[in-house]
């Protein structure tokens, strides 16, 4: 393994279910009736949830417009308008994953992001996680036109690596993006937390028994 490529959302971020659930309290909006409407919204491309966002198939302002349809119907008055802005408000970095990423790039290890990224959120995450000095490269799916865990997404993020496809792995917080991984040859580790993460890739690379995050 040469390369580690890390999703954002619920690994360098809290989980997204309970981002999403912040989000809700904050803005007042039933978390049910929220994720009823995105699903409404998210039916004709498919049924990912995000689907519609992060490729894109449509424009987060069009995103926002179905959502205050649907929620009307579910008798939810609100305006998503502005809806990237308002979900990244107050949303941590998961500082202890990062402190592992930083690890592992001064060891040597190609490390960078794969994520079902929407454009409008770019300006975001990066202020959030400012990919500079930390990530070798960017698979985003709004830049590539495939998505997680669509077997092209990992052959674009290999060939930025200029590795092959088993000199690379996914950490990923979604099983089904893990085994899209797994199934395009690569290695993947579902992530749950950032020590367990660690500790995994840790055993996978047994020459790293100095000191670090990523060796604890």
């Amino acid at each position: 393994m040469r390369a580690v490529w890390t999703d954002f959302g619920g690994v360098l971020t809290p989980p997204i279910q309970q981002d999403l659930e912040t989000f809700c309290r904050r803005t007042g909006i039933p978390a049910d009736a929220f994720r009823t409407a995105m699903a409404a919204v998210a039916e004709p491309f498919g049924g990912d949830l995000m689907a519609p966002l992060d490729t894109p198939l449509l424009s987060e302002d069009e995103w926002a417009a179905r959502m205050n349809t649907r929620l009307a119907a579910l008798g939810v008055d609100t305006d998503l308008t502005g809806f990237g802005e308002r979900w990244f408000e107050g949303r941590e970095t998961n500082e202890e994953w990062l402190g592992h990423l930083r690890a592992l790039r001064d060891d040597g290890i190609f490390v960078g992001m794969l994520s079902n990224m929407p454009p409008a959120w770019d300006r975001h995450w990066r202020r959030m996680t400012p990919p500079e000095g930390l990530f070798d490269g960017l698979a985003l799916s709004f830049q590539t036109g495939v998505r997680k865990p669509q077997r092209g997404m990992f052959e674009v993020a290999a060939g930025m690596a200029g590795m092959r496809p088993e000199e690379c792995l996914l950490v990923d917080d979604i099983e089904a993006n893990c085994a899209g991984a797994e199934a395009a040859g690569w290695q993947a580790i579902h992530f749950t937390d950032a020590g367990a993460a660690a500790a995994e890739l840790a055993r996978r690379l047994p020459r790293r028994t100095g000191t670090g995050p990523a060796a604890a």
